[in-house]
């Protein structure tokens, strides 16, 4: 877990960095973003294989191997002399998280019985939440002292810590197999979602570039689902989806990662870029929501094992809708306290319904499909957020105003959070006619 909160934190410190990189680096912001979109896009990539990896190495090492590639990462980026291998740096870093991250969930609801899932997956959340909750506030500390390399320094010395420690006391729980990896499926999953969101992302300044590059993303990752129905071990298994909860509860909780991630990129960018703060004060804005988050995620998942998904997501979906609705109309005005308040308010919301949508997806599963399961759902929320980040920044950038820009992304999060709350009452109507 340890490792999992490091990397999330890592993960969400570019955030306050991203106005400070484009303002040194003199890039432009849809390009910029990429080190958020990039890294979420790649999480996503990932993570199909962590099932595979889980079967082909065992525990201890798939463990040193992220860990190390991690580790390469957050090297290049400390010394990274230009955006483009400061963009390399985050995207092997995101190749180690998603697989470190299904990791970690693999081993929990594997070794866990249903009946105590909500509890270890709300501890596991409050955990991991505290991660991202610290991120971006220290980095804009750490950028205010030492830049913007010191999101990279900070984090250097406890990834090192964690491999050395691992390998001292971590045990061999897991046999390893022979497996052949099919590398036409790996090739194919990199290309059509990253193929499919550089076009999105470049469809507003180069559009002739722009739509061949869509197309083909979008035939790859056609042909790369196609394939996964012939092979007899395939990368990402279809199958999970025969699961309703599961279809349900995903498509519901790739929603509400898609309006936590696209909101918490526009609220930075917002304050330092509109609002005209420094990165450190940008990074406390953030704070009080993703830290009451994590602290929401550790109490409904206890709640969930006693009352179950409708009674906590629900509320928390409306919550957050209700709290987006200002936004619509912000202005450069806007106090810096009712902006953290509001969206602290949407986090508490978000915070209601992730843990159970996650929880609830599992029900009635095999255990010999979690693994699977685990993988399908963290690379599609991970690709769906990639995409929100993505649709938000071109569509703030649509106008020549950056308020009314912002309006325009806000309202975008706002749809998110509308069809998360469309799928769980639709799972509620359905669960309630069984």
């Amino acid at each position: 877990m340890l490792a999992s909160f490091i990397g999330l934190m890592s993960q969400t410190m570019i955030v306050t960095a991203i106005p400070v990189v484009q303002a040194e680096m003199k890039q432009p912001l849809n390009l910029v973003q990429w080190l958020t979109t990039g890294y979420t896009l790649v999480l996503g990539i990932t993570t199909p294989l962590s099932a595979n990896l889980y079967e082909k190495y065992n525990n201890r090492q798939l463990f040193s191997g992220i860990i190390s590639l991690f580790i390469l990462g957050t090297i290049l980026g400390c010394l990274a002399p230009n955006f483009i291998c400061l963009l390399i740096a985050r995207l092997i870093q995101a190749a180690a998280g998603g697989v470190l991250i299904s990791f970690q969930m693999t081993v929990l609801v594997s070794i866990y019985p249903p009946q105590k899932r909500g509890t270890i997956m709300g501890l596991s959340s409050l955990v991991i939440a505290f991660g991202p909750a610290i991120g971006p506030t220290l980095a804009g500390f750490t950028m205010h002292l030492w830049g913007w390399r010191s999101i990279f320094w900070v984090v250097l010395p406890f990834m090192i810590f964690i491999l050395l420690a691992g390998w001292a006391v971590m045990p061999t729980f897991t046999v390893a197999h022979h497996l052949m990896l099919d590398q036409r499926s790996i090739i194919e999953l990199i290309l059509g979602p990253g193929l499919f969101m550089a076009g999105f992302s470049l469809v507003s300044t180069t559009p002739l570039l722009a739509c061949p590059m869509l197309l083909i993303g979008v035939i790859v990752s056609i042909a790369f689902y196609q394939r996964q129905q012939k092979l007899t071990k395939p990368l990402l298994d279809f199958r999970v989806f025969h699961y309703w909860s599961f279809s349900i509860m995903l498509i519901a909780g790739a929603f509400l990662f898609m309006t936590l991630l696209s909101a918490e990129q526009m609220i930075s960018v917002f304050a330092q870029n509109s609002l005209h703060v420094s990165s450190m004060a940008a990074g406390l804005i953030l704070f009080p929501g993703a830290f009451l988050d994590a602290i929401t995620g550790m109490i409904v998942g206890r709640l969930y094992d006693r009352i179950g998904v409708n009674r906590l997501a629900i509320p928390g979906l409306i919550l957050c809708v209700v709290t987006t609705l200002p936004t619509l109309v912000i202005t450069a005005h806007i106090s810096l306290l009712t902006l953290t308040l509001l969206y602290t308010g949407r986090m508490i919301g978000i915070g209601m319904a992730f843990v159970p949508t996650m929880s609830e997806s599992y029900r009635g599963m095999r255990k010999s499909d979690i693994g699977q399961a685990t993988a399908m759902s963290n690379a599609l929320r991970q690709i769906a957020g990639a995409l929100a980040v993505t649709l938000v920044v071109v569509i703030s950038d649509v106008p020549n105003d950056s308020v009314m820009g912002m309006r325009w992304a806000m309202g975008l999060t706002l749809l998110f959070a509308i069809l998360s709350l469309a799928g769980c009452l639709i799972y509620a109507c359905k669960k309630g006619a069984h």
